[in-house]
């Protein structure tokens, strides 16, 4: 038995992941899975197996909760690309006859593990009742890489299992690809370059390349960047310089959207998102799950704060508050970023509290330095999130931008 993961990863917790798993209703990654099979008596098997009194056979009872057992083993926490051999089967039980309009439920725990072999332990129930048991043994086998033959691959290039290369695309001799990523077609990887597991490079993306910095005269310098990221069309990013650093470096799970550049020695954190012609200068820093706007330059040595949204077409000249919404050529504050945060599960008192901070900072009309003071002098505004914002202001080099749009900022601010 062979399960194959790209034929379910992107619809775990869908209907018919396998042949013998209609749905999965539980996951706890890496650890436990629940899935179910209804059985029917028009399924494929009953025909000419024991006529007039069908029941499904004891080694698809097995079949059935081995399948489910690759998509626990298979799927962690995204693409991967390999495939699960069942190597064994012990202590199986089979406690009752399953015939149709059973709804068998998959239960199945991960086990021992010792190199590519993992031991599950499966339960097969009808309502409360266990039809079957067993422990399987299943070998994970990883898929070679798959290379297009017009694409340009240097020797010396490292790959890592399950990587896709398609047409025409380039990789250099220094480039490190993790497995399971996918590169597409006319793409240019080069450089010092590494790139964590299944990361996605759209056509036309420029990953690795020489900075854009008429200092730069071909020293050692590095781009790494972790894993599941997304780099749609046209993307360019480029590595790090002497005078910088040496290093380019973007985290996990951020998306660039299509024409969006990160220049050299720029620091780019987990879960951000830069849409469409989105720009970063050198050495900028981006902290993790910031939005940064199409259309929109954040200008070198800037830092965009924590949960930061800038919108589109802005301009940013000084650090972005973390949290808050940043607009405008040249940028503005706007208050702070009530939706977003919302969506990402911050509880109410956090937002009261960055409300009334942010009031403190927008329209007290106290200065910068004793509105700070307010904030930390006042018990009730004590939390991470607060105490995290103050320090990314007093820790700015370049000062932050605190200036109120004109006209509607102050309603803004006073309706959230």
């Amino acid at each position: 038995m062979l399960i194959d993961i790209p034929s379910f990863v992107d619809r775990l917790c869908y209907r018919y992941p396998s042949f013998l798993v209609d749905s999965v209703i539980e996951h706890d990654p890496g650890r436990r899975l629940v899935a179910v099979k209804n059985v029917t008596v028009n399924e494929e098997f009953f025909q000419g197996h024991f006529p007039g009194s069908p029941l499904m056979p004891g080694v698809l009872m097995i079949e059935s909760l081995a399948q489910a057992a690759s998509l626990l083993v298979l799927y962690r926490e995204g693409r991967a690309n390999a495939s699960a051999v069942l190597r064994g089967v012990n202590d199986a039980k089979f406690r009752r006859q399953v015939v149709p309009g059973d709804r068998v439920r998959l239960e199945v725990t991960r086990g021992a593990e010792r190199g590519r072999v993992v031991r599950v332990h499966g339960l097969a129930y009808v309502e409360d009742q266990v039809v079957a048991e067993a422990e399987l043994v299943l070998a994970v086998v990883p898929d070679p890489a798959q290379i297009d033959p017009s694409a340009a691959v240097d020797s010396g290039a490292e790959l890592g299992e399950g990587v896709v290369i398609e047409s025409q695309a380039v990789v250099g001799a220094r480039v490190t690809l993790g497995r399971g990523c996918r590169v597409g077609a006319h793409a240019v990887i080069d450089g010092w370059t590494e790139i964590g597991e299944g990361t996605e490079i759209f056509p036309f993306a420029s990953i690795g390349l020489i900075p854009q910095d008429l200092k730069f005269k071909g020293e050692h310098t590095r781009l790494v960047i972790g894993r599941r990221n997304i780099f749609r069309e046209f993307v360019t990013i480029h590595r790090g310089t002497a005078g910088g650093g040496g290093l380019t470096w973007i985290g996990d799970h951020n998306v660039f959207m299509a024409y969006t550049h990160v220049a050299h020695d720029c620091r780019v954190g987990n879960h951000t998102i830069l849409a469409n012609g989105a720009t970063l200068g050198g050495h900028v820093l981006v902290e993790d799950w910031a939005f940064i706007g199409a259309l929109s330059g954040v200008h070198q040595f800037c830092r965009v704060g924590q949960h930061a949204f800038i919108g589109g077409g802005s301009v940013v000249t000084k650090d972005a508050l973390p949290f808050g919404r940043t607009v405008g050529n040249r940028a503005h504050i706007y208050g702070l970023n009530t939706i977003g945060l919302m969506r990402r599960g911050f509880a109410p008192e956090v937002l009261a509290r960055l409300k009334r901070t942010y009031r403190y900072l927008l329209q007290s009309k106290l200065n910068t330095t004793h509105a700070l003071g307010r904030i930390e002098s006042d018990s009730t505004l004590d939390c991470p999130e607060v105490r995290y914002l103050v320090e990314f202001i007093r820790s700015s080099p370049r000062g932050v931008i605190l200036r109120r749009a004109a006209r509607r900022a102050e309603e803004m601010v006073v309706d959230e």
